[in-house]
């Protein structure tokens, strides 16, 4: 497998084409700079709506003015600083207590103790967790592990939070997602009013398998059971509006002290345990890490560090591959789900679990 010399994208990846130099077309792409100033263009217009939204959230007499979820990684940590210290919002912080890694928890207890910050966790019923990755795992959409878990689970704690900012009545809930998460076509700095006022999030496949109860799939948020005229909150990312530079992000927040050390703001520490399990299936099913495109397009872009991912990358493949160090979450997975590797399957088409919107 050769890699871009300019971006480090796999030549494996659907549509990448190295040249002789070893150039993917994206990097030699001659629309490139006009693609960057598009961005750059919608960036500023993201800005301009996220000030605006803020600066008349704050003037609203609430109890709180966001809520955020919360997973202790490094973006989430500058991001519950940002609203609390420069825009002086009344923040509730809401975490997801599911499979979270223990450097994860550290980060989670030390930026609430130095910002002060309301705090609420939520987790659901273990069983359903084990069942769901299960099912998951053993029927993936086409495009494979981290899409198929990532976009089931993601909905469920996202779900919550809307439901938490209803009962709560918070009229924005703000996600730390990076700019490339989730993926462009779910969310581009907000999530759309049709999914969150029309769309049933119920992933249908999980409806038709037969394998959950309604009890089960009463986890989804589903806005439709809510009354006509319900004032639904906004779902912003606000690292798609603002200037995003991960290496700075890695460093503020140790200088902030909201993580004790350079290693607790890296994203290959603070994920979650079993998505090692999920690029394990996907590096053997596809070749490649499922996240080089994501980190890829970041490098183009000048959001993250050549040099970092060009020691980290084949690092982090070399863990995952061979089960050792970080990558023994691999191992430890499987036995917590009851799994074989040989039982991680491709069965379903694209979109099988995708909330249909209307």
């Amino acid at each position: 497998m050769r890699h871009c010399k300019k971006c480090l994208i796999p030549d494996q990846v659907p549509e990448v084409v190295l040249d002789a130099a070893g150039i993917c077309n994206y990097c030699a792409s001659g629309t490139q700079h006009a693609d960057v100033e598009n961005q750059a263009r919608q960036r500023r217009a993201f800005e301009a709506d996220l000030e605006e939204t803020l600066r008349n959230c704050r003037s609203l007499d609430r109890d709180y003015h966001c809520l955020v979820p919360f997973s202790g990684g490094k973006d989430s940590c500058l991001l519950l600083y940002k609203l609390k210290v420069e825009y002086g919002l009344k923040v509730l912080a809401f975490t997801v207590n599911i499979n979270l890694p223990g450097i994860a928890y550290k980060n989670i207890k030390r930026t609430l103790e130095k910002l002060d910050i309301d705090h609420v966790s939520y987790s659901p019923s273990p069983s359903f967790l084990k069942a769901l990755f299960r099912h998951l795992l053993q029927n993936q959409e086409e495009r494979g592990a981290v899409y198929t878990v990532s976009y089931v689970y993601a909905p469920l704690f996202e779900g919550e939070a809307i439901k938490i900012a209803l009962q709560k009545n918070i009229p924005l809930v703000l996600a730390g997602y990076s700019p490339g998460q989730p993926e462009p076509d779910r969310m581009l700095y907000e999530f759309s009013r049709k999914l969150i006022t029309q769309t049933d999030w119920t992933p249908p496949e999980l409806k038709k398998c037969g394998s959950f109860n309604d009890a089960q799939l009463e986890y989804f948020f589903n806005p439709l059971k809510y009354p006509r005229g319900t004032d639904f909150p906004r779902y912003l990312a606000p690292f798609h509006a603002w200037s995003y530079d991960q290496d700075q992000i890695m460093k503020q927040v140790v200088e902030l002290g909201l993580v004790a050390t350079s290693a607790h703001a890296s994203p290959i520490f603070s994920n979650y345990p079993i998505n090692w399990l999920l690029m394990y299936s996907d590096l053997k099913n596809f070749g490649y890490n499922p996240y080089a495109p994501e980190f890829s397009a970041l490098i183009r872009e000048g959001k993250a560090s050549l040099t970092y991912w060009k020691i980290m990358a084949p690092f982090v493949d070399f863990m995952i591959r061979n089960k050792v160090l970080l990558g023994r979450n691999v191992s430890h997975s499987l036995k917590w789900l009851g799994l074989s590797a040989d039982q991680l399957h491709i069965t379903l088409p694209r979109g099988a679990y995708d909330p249909v919107i209307l």
